[in-house]
């Protein structure tokens, strides 16, 4: 019998995190892997950037810091939310987190009591159902597909809600599938809420940057439900800073004061090196982002034309992010060498070691129909990989 609790042994492991080890594991003994698995910018973090985290350093920013972050910081982010999305916040509704991911489990596990019931659109990530699980809260799913740009409508929401349900988590632009919300789609998701007092509203806005189509439209400037919008945010994907491990939350007062409290007993405050690094990023304007965003709408326009000719993928451009979650059920019951593709899991396994290209399987975002790759890779690599791609899946019989 098992020492350990329900808890951990109930929570699944990580896929994107496990096919990035599996690719690595390959990659070890030699094999030429090209890893499309990971939600990481292969550019790296701007110089301004890390010249600020130098200066931290030499400064003796090396002390715990405040819990919610440096009042500097948190400054930033209200500027930064009033300049670029026209949203009003005091500083002491933003907390600072050690990644966007904690800022999302913070939310959760102060927000949902056991039994209480999350609203999530499939496909999603993969972190957000297994965070539900720690808060012992029970996700209720609204199921969407390539024809519909993988969007809910207000009637599926309405559809979806119960006296139980107490939040309701969805990112956009969205990982994995790329689909943006516009300010119409999002009014209409209010108007629901409006009449639904008792629902929180979690808004994954992380790849709010990477946005090819029109400006990033938050749910929360919707005056009638702002205060249950927690938004999440985080320097991540648009400042490529990864490894930095650095997030934030804006929601109410009293979410925020509670998002202070849990954090004080699990972590205390995030590095105060990257904090400093935070404050650069948001004072020395969009230039990179920009850049870099035009070099992944350059990525998203090949891979979407090399996907596209490979016969028996369903396959959407994507207005935002950088995945692309092609359908793959025409691939389910062909074999090769005398091993039958029975999902999007056995797919990624297959191509993993027959095309030796890293992907992720749907089933652990929801979607169990589809298959997610990043084009966060160059474009010498990105050709070469949906190249590997293409004669592997020509293969299958």
């Amino acid at each position: 019998m098992s020492a350990l609790s329900n808890r951990i042994n109930n929570l699944s492991e990580s896929a994107t995190i496990k096919m990035a080890k599996m690719g690595r594991e390959l990659a070890a003994k030699g094999v030429d892997v090209i890893s499309l698995s990971f939600g990481e910018p292969d550019f790296h973090t701007p110089e301004h950037i890390k010249d600020a985290a130098k200066k931290a350093m030499d400064e003796n920013y090396t002390y715990y810091t405040p819990v919610a972050g440096y009042p500097e910081l948190r400054k930033a982010i209200v500027k930064k939310l009033k300049d670029e999305n026209n949203l009003d916040y005091d500083f002491s509704q933003i907390v600072v987190s050690t990644g966007a991911k904690q800022a999302i489990a913070n939310a959760v596990l102060c927000l949902v009591n056991p039994g209480e019931e999350v609203i999530i659109p499939t496909p999603y990530w993969v972190s957000y159902s297994e965070v539900v699980k720690l808060a012992e809260g029970e996700s209720v799913f609204i199921d969407t597909d390539v024809s519909t740009e993988f969007k809910i409508t207000p009637e599926q929401l309405e559809a979806a809600i119960t006296p139980k349900s107490k939040l309701f988590m969805f990112s956009s632009p969205s990982n994995p599938t790329g689909s943006v919300y516009n300010k119409s789609e999002l009014e209409g998701l209010a108007k629901v809420f409006e009449k639904h007092p008792h629902i929180y509203i979690i808004s994954d806005e992380i790849y709010e940057h990477i946005n090819y189509g029109e400006k990033h439209e938050s749910i929360a400037q919707f005056d009638s439900i702002k205060d249950r919008v927690i938004i999440i945010n985080g320097f991540s994907k648009s400042y490529a800073m990864t490894g930095w491990r650095i997030g934030y939350s804006a929601s109410s007062k009293e979410t925020a004061a509670a998002f202070d409290k849990l954090q004080g007993q699990i972590t205390s405050g995030t590095c105060s090196i990257t904090q400093r690094a935070g404050v650069a990023a948001y004072e020395g304007g969009l230039e990179t982002v920009l850049q870099m965003r035009e070099q992944f709408k350059k990525r998203r326009d090949l891979v979407y034309s090399l996907l596209s000719d490979i016969e028996g993928l369903k396959v959407n451009l994507p207005d935002g992010a950088f995945y692309f979650f092609p359908n793959v059920t025409s691939f389910f019951g062909k074999s090769y060498n005398g091993k039958t593709i029975n999902d999007s899991d056995e797919l990624a396994i297959f191509l993993l070691e027959e095309a030796h290209v890293a992907t992720v399987g749907g089933d652990s975002f929801g979607d169990p129909k589809s298959l997610r790759l990043s084009y966060a890779a160059s474009e010498e690599k990105l050709t070469e990989a949906v190249k590997r791609i293409k004669a592997a899946l020509a293969k299958l019989q």
